[in-house]
């Protein structure tokens, strides 16, 4: 059983903390997963760490009890994909699943070596326009709901980042209509519009023909578990065993290290001095996660709590005792 993970009995009912790095599998939207996540654990309180499409399969944390804190954090992480491009046709939802509105003949193959010029030009940071088949409010109402209504409304431009880009050479068709391609990213990267935005770069109306999610943050596919494992964890009893530590989730944060004295401040919420001129930083004792604390909006020396997993009597009971 791992540091940082918690397992009481609650009227005779486990209470889990911890992080479940789920495989996602097609043909389910993040909320289901998490519906059929709450019936197998018989627990509420789950919640995923960034929204994934339902032809969409891959890394999906899912975060359970008190380990709920730290959705936001591991939501701002980057992600890592594999996708597929289209050339030739586009689709009103940037995927396959959605109406055919474009097409262009492909008449001269076009070579390995423009695709991958074509794919590093995205590299750093770039503007990218939210596809109206999306959740992003605008107005207060999500775009997918005016696209649904056959509105097109003005949309705001992200900024987003691609870490890094790499063609897949042998998934190359051989006029290169077809290709894919592996894709490290920020938070709020719509593959589906990079990928028509690489097929307007060579010249051709695109769309995304497959997409996986390799990586969220710290978790990569090596670290997933599926629905079937799930089940027969519980079964088994040894759900404990599939769960991730909370600290695992927030360990890009720069670490401070806590003493017994420092502990005893993050228990009742008092502010710490900052050690460095970074904003964010997680407090910990070992292995313990005691808190996230962020830069003071008064008094730029000092930190403040802005989530703390241990209670303020000392020896309670928390997500990480």
């Amino acid at each position: 059983m791992g540091e940082g993970i918690l397992f009481t009995y609650s009227k005779g009912v486990l209470a889990l903390d911890g992080i479940l790095p789920l495989w996602k599998p097609k043909g389910m939207t993040s909320h289901d997963c998490v519906f059929k996540a709450r019936k197998l654990l018989q627990t509420k309180k789950i919640g995923h760490t960034g929204t994934l499409d339902p032809d969409v399969e891959g890394v999906l944390p899912l975060c359970i009890g008190q380990a709920t804190k730290v959705v936001p954090y591991l939501t701002d992480t980057s992600k890592t994909y594999v996708a597929e491009v289209t050339l030739g046709t586009s689709t009103e939802t940037e995927d396959k699943s959605g109406e055919v509105i474009e097409e262009k003949q492909i008449t001269e193959p076009i070579p390995v070596a423009v695709i991958e010029k074509v794919l590093k030009s995205f590299l750093g940071e770039t503007e990218q326009i939210p596809p109206m088949y999306s959740a992003v409010k605008v107005g207060g109402r999500k775009l997918y709901e005016y696209a649904r209504q056959g509105q097109v409304v003005e949309r705001p431009v992200r900024r987003i980042t691609i870490h890094s880009i790499e063609l897949h050479k042998d998934s190359v068709r051989a006029d290169g209509s077809v290709f894919g391609f592996t894709v490290s990213c920020s938070k709020g990267t719509y593959i589906r519009t990079l990928c028509v935005d690489i097929g307007k770069a060579l010249g051709y109306p695109a769309h995304m023909s497959s997409l996986v999610r390799t990586q969220a943050g710290a978790f990569s596919a090596q670290d997933t578990v599926t629905f079937a494992k799930i089940e027969e964890a519980m079964e088994a009893g040894t759900i404990e065993q599939l769960l991730q530590p909370v600290t695992k989730a927030v360990d890009y944060l720069p670490l401070i290290e806590a003493d017994a004295e420092i502990e005893q401040k993050v228990r009742f919420g008092q502010r710490l001095p900052r050690p460095a001129e970074a904003d964010l930083y997680r407090v910990q004792r070992g292995e313990k996660l005691l808190g996230i604390y962020e830069t003071h909006p008064s008094y730029s020396q000092l930190l403040k709590p802005k989530r703390v997993f241990v209670s303020g009597k000392a020896g309670g009971t928390d997500a990480n005792d």
